[in-house]
């Protein structure tokens, strides 16, 4: 039936009156149509009307009778627990309806348009339309708008109201006609027809004065005090684009080169006047006199050489050089210096004389050399017996005394551990469109997947663990008890876990409806289910068209290790069957499945395929071989073919073997063109092989690692993933550089004092090797004295050799290896125990490392040398070949030097020592620093977690899905303790909705951050107990009940209301807003023991059991609160800097809510404890390479004997790490754990690059003083010598090693490898290279301290065989001389 709009439509007039019984035998009942005038009430009614609707309709007639109001206030005593605590919204609500339904002037706003027959047979109204003005529709909906419901951290709005975010929309949820709101439809028109007006009440503001409106800064936003303002974060000096440091960088690097250029240009315009003005003067002087040109004119000067020439050639010259024309031009310019006195440094005689005696040792009783060191190895090693690994990831990543680790333990020992979420992403599977070859994917929801994933859930809640058959209902989290519901948030829920509530034809408008109205499909756990929780990828409000179901199983953890075994024997059966059901979904179903349960981070993270573990031993296996290839390229017999020249020649003469007659014979001079059937290959491929030593020295790696293991872990030191996985391979590459330093020096002492050695050229103006054994420094040699060099014996013993190999280098590797360890060791510093413990074990394994190749592979070198001089096999060294001889012109000594030497010391070495490549390379390096700091400021910090996976993970997948359909945010707990919640200072500290509570109380602050949640990242309400639980005492929502007869006996329930009362009737003074008088001491935690065990329902939505069960911690006596927390989301967090600004402003806020309560306050998140080293990894990081790097210096200062030089190369490896990081930047290296280790690793082997350099320059000079107006050129000297000395062993013992292996690793498949090892370690190699090949030797051409001369005898071959075999030619030699090239 319906009806248009009558004439009667006007004052005083009603327009349905009464109850005409209910829609269904249950139905709630329907009011009755009724065109007639209002009737005045008897008294019982105005009495129940004054109780309902107060003094709004205290006089005059009403369009309601008693049943009526009794219905009308059952309905309001529902919401009434919601809204209570905002008067505004609660009087505005009470008197809408109590207008709507009594007021005598209902006719004029109020129009039935259709009738029912009721379960009675009377005419009941089945719709009307209810006109509403829009002030009083919008002040009515804001003043409802902002308040809070606590216990779900959400609004009020999303249980009365679905959620409206505007006025229309509220009203259209109140008046749906459903089970649970209106039994009638009630339509709010926008517009008002003739003859009706709206209802058109004044609302009552939040933010009004008096008390029946006026409610607290957590329901109204206007009335809330603005939180002080927060200082800026980052980098907020800004030039442009440019930040103000790096446009001052900038700036400062083009105004130095600009200086360069103008410099340089300048420079190069004078030089050439001069020269020509010169060339006229010369060739007169040439003519005239016999005396040499001056070296001024030669075009090989370098750096320095004019003004040398100054004191050479011209009148302040105190030598004269007549006598020395025939020996070359560099001993002119350099015996002026002999007559100064040569600097000495003690440490370097007593570092080579231990070296010296070490050698002589390990070489002289090798058998025994291994016994005693493979017995100390053995010893360690014992410590494998202890041997355990550490896999948690909170004990890996965590520090045990830090901050965040201290208040995890804090809430797991008072609230209990966090929930073992179990969470499933199910979604349709790819398709390709017919008119596209892109995969897409069609939304998730549909009749068949629905029917499919039913029965998926209805696996899982029946499914039994193995062995003890644990089921879901045995581990879940139960919030309402032990016989509660679990928490099962799934879609399924919104038809009650049962596909037969619904069908093909209803599903869609059940989802729908539910999604529009959570409250209306409330779970079996009673807690309303929004869409977000169980949809993602929802395009807007179409949620039909979700992408994604999201499945969450809340598990409950325990610190009981036989609860929590339980509850993971119950995730292993689900992992099992998710692992299964994602094989089988997409062919059965159409669906994709992917999955987290509690155990499968850890369980993954600790796969052993995390490894590529064969790209890994590739690069070991690449390095081994580079080893075994180039360890034996200074064979004596160098003069002998290759390989593939032996085969030439052999294939050459193969046919004249048989051309031959059978009687002729050949005479050859040379025997190697004989004609062989079989090709005679060179004796070095068999011989000059060190292949067993290289692969000793890979041995030793093993050892020294093997021995670091046992050795911490006999202290209790646990080995971690990063340790397994780096150290190996770390040690591998810095063990590997010291044995081809060993072995290249070795080399050169077979070359000076082998059996093939070249005999010394005679009538040299320099002395030849003196003997070994004549202790006779270099000093003693002058030039007035005689010295036969054709009588100094060159043979050496294999032992001799092998000293002085160790005496000569052992100090550059004792300076690299003291450095390297200590750096390494400065990461224990990091508190982090995956860091502290990697670099323990790295300390010890280099050091160890170390240790063994001055011992036992110097044993191992003397035994390898006896074997090459008797002829026999690598590999097989019962096998001896027989000598060949050769009937060959002997070589010169400067040919002796390898193909790279040369090279250093033709090109390269005068190359970078010209003065105009010096200032190239200067602001070239000056550029690198400016781009790296430049690119530092955009270092990101974090891990995601996914490059922690293997590549193969089933967990990969399923953070992706997370990261596009979870549209929620994690929980964030602020815990309160050291407050006194039983007396009201304490619960004023924490309260917020009432009006004494402090203005910046705990909870008001939390709503004030929600405010600014652009800054705080908190998406919902907060959920207050405080206020919650002294709001169940008001006696007008009548949730707390006692006894009427013993008030000391608490009501249950289901107890009739004759037989209780409420907890605060009848108090004095009576319960009220202000506080007064509401519960303290004793009595507070009575009430308090209550409310935490009674239940939440639809009378009652206050109980603390369900919503606050576990915020509460009482002492064992239960009379006080240990410790509280307060509970609100976060929002979504996808990134790392996501998650880090979320743990920052977490940890502010709290620090800030301290400070002004006095309580103690800290923040709590599950992922608090991963993200706390990001609070201080900056800090930590610049401690460590700042300690880093002062070791550096001390080391480098200490063992080369000059401050000057220590600081030089302390900057050079300062930049090389500076490099390092600006490649981070670049390249998308965050800075976490791991790249903190690794630029400790840079530290360290950046000292490598340089140290041996560093020494080489600094054991080569001749006490030349630093002031002296030659010392640029002596410098210049110095620094060509340490490059073509040492420059071949860093650039392939040091370069080239770890650049193989460390290519090898771009082949991973593993992106935690690619990134942060193949990257870094790649990053550093290039870097470390260029810094210690290219500016280090510059700077210290330029600027370097003055060096020491060699001065024991032991070791002045070494200045011999630098000035005969490596001179730097434009100082030693002229174009005639018999050492030029």
């Amino acid at each position: 039936m319906s009806s248009q709009y009558p004439a009667s439509h006007q004052g005083g007039r009603c327009a349905m009156r009464g109850s005409c019984g209910s829609k269904s035998i249950f139905g709630k009942p329907l009011p009755c149509p009724y065109d007639g005038p209002a009737y005045e009430p008897d008294d019982k009614t105005r009495s129940l009307l004054l109780e309902v609707c107060g003094e709004e309709l205290a006089d005059g007639p009403l369009c309601c009778n008693s049943d009526q109001l009794e219905v009308l206030q059952s309905n309001l005593n529902q919401a009434e627990p919601l809204i209570t605590s905002c008067p505004a919204c609660r009087n505005n609500f009470r008197s809408f309806f109590c207008h709507f339904t009594c007021s005598p002037d209902q006719a004029s706003f109020v129009n039935v348009t259709s009738t029912q027959v009721s379960s009675t047979g009377k005419t009941a109204v089945a719709s009307l339309d209810f006109f509403v003005s829009e002030r009083h529709g919008e002040g009515f909906f804001n003043s409802c708008k902002d308040v809070k419901e606590g216990a779900t951290n959400g609004y009020v709005m999303d249980l009365i109201g679905d959620g409206a975010k505007d006025y229309p929309a509220f009203l259209k949820s109140m008046g749906q006609e459903k089970p649970l709101g209106s039994p009638f439809q009630i339509n709010f028109p926008s517009s008002v027809p003739s003859g009706l007006e709206a209802f058109d009440k004044l609302p009552r503001n939040c933010a009004d004065n008096d008390l029946k409106s006026r409610c607290t800064c957590v329901d109204c936003p206007q009335i809330c005090p603005t939180l002080p303002e927060l200082p800026p974060t980052g980098n907020t000096c800004h030039v442009g684009a440019l930040s103000c440091l790096s446009f001052i960088l900038i700036l400062a690097y083009s105004l130095c080169l600009a200086a360069f250029m103008t410099g340089f240009s300048l420079q190069t315009v004078l030089r050439r006047q001069k020269e020509r003005k010169y060339d006229r003067l010369a060739l007169a002087v040439e003519t005239a006199s016999d005396t040499p040109l001056s070296p001024r004119s030669r075009s090989r000067d370098l750096v320095g050489a004019s003004s040398l020439a100054r004191y050479i050639d011209g009148e302040q010259s105190s030598h004269s050089t007549t006598g020395l024309r025939g020996a070359g031009r560099g001993v002119a310019l350099l015996d002026p210096l002999d007559s100064v006195q040569p600097r000495q440094y003690r440490l370097n005689a007593v570092l080579r004389r231990m070296f010296y005696q070490l050698g002589l040792i390990a070489a002289s009783f090798p058998w025994a050399t291994f016994a005693v060191v493979f017995t100390l190895m053995g010893l360690l090693n014992i410590g494998w017996g202890s041997f355990s690994v550490e896999t948690d990831p909170v004990r890996l990543w965590v520090a045990p005394d830090s901050e965040s680790k201290i208040q995890k333990d804090f809430f797991d020992q008072n609230f209990g551990p966090f929930y073992r979420p179990q969470q499933i992403f199910v979604t349709s599977a790819p398709s390709i469109k017919p008119d596209s070859l892109i995969q897409t994917k069609e939304p998730v929801l549909s009749w068949e997947h629905l029917k499919f994933w039913f029965s998926v859930e209805d696996d899982i809640r029946s499914l039994r663990s193995s062995p003890n058959g644990y089921s879901l209902s045995d581990v879940c989290f139960k919030p309402a008890g032990p016989r509660g519901a679990c928490v099962f948030q799934s879609i399924t829920a919104w038809f009650d876990n049962d596909i037969d509530n619904t069908d093909p034809d209803s599903w869609e408008e059940r989802v729908e409806s539910c999604a529009n109205a959570p409250v209306d499909c409330l779970p079996d756990f009673q807690q309303p289910l929004v869409p977000k929780y169980i949809m993602g990828g929802i395009p807007g409000d179409k949620y039909l068209d979700a992408q994604a179901l999201v499945v969450t199983i809340v598990v409950s953890d325990s610190l009981d290790p036989e609860i929590q075994e339980r509850a993971m024997e119950w995730e292993r059966a689900l992992a099992s069957y998710l692992a299964d059901l994602q094989e089988r979904a997409p062919p059965e179903a159409g669906l994709e499945i992917s999955y987290s349960t509690g155990i499968s981070l850890e369980a993954e993270i600790n796969k052993s395929t995390n490894m590529d573990v064969k790209i890994v031993v590739l690069s070991y296996l690449a390095m081994f071989v580079y080893v075994a290839l180039t360890l034996g390229s200074g064979y004596p017999g160098r003069d002998e073919e290759g390989v593939l020249a032996s085969l030439h020649r052999w294939a050459v003469n193969l046919p004249r073997f048989f051309s031959q007659s059978s009687g002729s014979s050949t005479l050859s001079l040379d025997s190697r063109n004989a004609p062989r059937i079989f090709p005679q290959l060179p004796r070095k491929l068999f011989v000059g092989s060190k292949f067993t030593l290289g692969l000793f020295g890979i041995a030793l790696v093993i050892l020294s690692v093997s021995s670091s293991v046992g050795l911490f872990s006999a202290l209790g030191v646990k080995v971690t993933l990063i340790i397994a996985e780096v150290i190996p391979f770390l040690v591998l590459a810095v063990g590997v550089d010291n044995v081809f330093i060993l072995v290249h020096e070795l080399d050169r002492q077979n070359l000076l004092h082998g059996p093939n050695a070249s005999a010394p050229e005679q009538n040299l103006p320099y002395p030849t090797p003196a003997s070994p054994n004549s202790r006779r420094s270099q000093t003693e040699f002058t030039q007035a004295e005689s010295v036969d060099a054709a009588s100094v014996p060159l043979y050496l013993t294999p032992e001799e050799r092998v000293a002085r190999t160790l005496a000569k280098m052992g100090p550059s590797i004792m300076l690299s290896s003291v450095t390297e360890t200590l750096a390494f060791a400065l990461g224990a510093l990091v508190p982090m125990p995956a860091v502290r413990n990697f670099a323990l074990y790295a300390a010890g394994s280099v050091l160890l490392n170390a240790l063994l190749q001055m011992t036992v592979f110097a044993s191992a070198m003397v035994l390898d040398l006896r074997r090459t001089e008797a002829g026999r096999m690598d590999c097989f060294p019962c096998i001896q070949l027989p000598a060949r001889i050769q009937l060959l012109e002997p070589t010169a000594s400067g040919s002796s030097l390898s193909t790279l030497a040369r090279l250093i010391r033709k090109y390269y070495a005068p190359f970078i020592l010209r003065p105009v490549v010096k200032g190239a390379v200067m602001l070239i390096f000056g550029g690198f620093f400016v781009v790296s700091v430049i690119s530092i400021q955009h270092i990101e910090l974090g891990l995601d977690q996914r490059l922690a996976l293997p590549s193969d993970s089933y967990l990969v997948q399923y953070f992706n899905d997370m990261d596009s359909y979870l549209d929620i945010g994690p929980p964030v707990y602020f815990v309160t303790h050291n407050v006194d919640v039983t007396h009201r200072p304490g619960q004023q500290a924490l309260c917020a909705r009432f009006t004494t509570c402090d203005e910046f109380s705990i909870a008001n602050t939390l709503e004030a951050e929600r405010k600014r949640h652009e800054v705080s990242r908190f998406s919902d309400p907060t959920a207050s107990w405080v206020d919650d639980f002294l709001t169940w005492l008001n006696p007008s929502i009548d949730c707390c009940r006692v006894r009427k007869r013993n008030p000391d006996v608490f009501c249950s329930p289901r107890e009739s209301p004759r037989l209780c009362q409420p907890c605060w009737a009848g108090k004095d003074p009576a319960y009220n807003i202000t506080m007064e008088g509401l519960p303290e001491g004793e009595e507070f935690m009575r009430y308090l023991k209550q409310w935490l065990i009674s239940p939440t329902g639809e009378d009652c939505p206050l109980g603390g059991q369900a919503a606050y069960g576990t915020s509460l911690s009482l002492n064992d006596a239960e009379d006080d609160v240990v410790a509280s927390h307060f509970r609100t989301f976060l929002d979504p967090l996808k990134t790392q800097a996501d998650f880090i600004d979320a743990f920052a402003a977490a940890h502010r806020i709290a620090e800030d809510m301290s400070q002004r309560t006095g309580a103690s306050v800290f923040p709590y998140s599950f992922f608090f404890v991963f993200f706390d080293q990001y609070a201080h990894i900056v800090s930590i990081t610049q401690e460590v390479l700042g300690l880093g790097l002062a070791s550096v210096l001390v080391v480098t200062a200490v063992f080369l004997g000059s401050w000057r030089t220590g600081t030089i190369v302390t900057a050079v490896v300062a930049l090389t790490v500076v490099n390092v990081m600006g490649v981070m930047g670049i390249w998308g290296i965050s800075l976490n754990a791991i790249s903190l280790v690794n630029l400790v690793i840079s530290l360290g082997i950046a000292v490598e690059f340089c140290a041996h350099v560093a020494r080489a320059f600094m054991n080569s000079g001749t006490g030349l003083p630093v002031d002296h107006p030659a010392g640029q050129k002596e410098r210049d000297e110095r620094m060509w010598t340490a490059l073509v000395d040492v420059g071949p062993s860093v650039l392939s013992g040091i370069t080239f090693t770890k650049l193989i292996g460390m290519c090898v690793l771009a082949l991973t498949r593993s992106k935690l490898l690619e990134i942060y090892y193949f990257r870094m370690w790649f990053s550093l190699i290039i870097s470390g290279a260029l810094h210690g090949l290219v500016l280090l030797p510059v700077v210290l051409s330029l600027a370097g301290g003055p060096g020491f001369p060699l001065q024991e005898a032991d070791e002045e071959w070494m200045s011999n065989a630098i000035r005969s075999d490596y001179e730097y030619t434009p100082f030693l030699a002229d174009d005639t001389s018999v050492h030029s090239d």
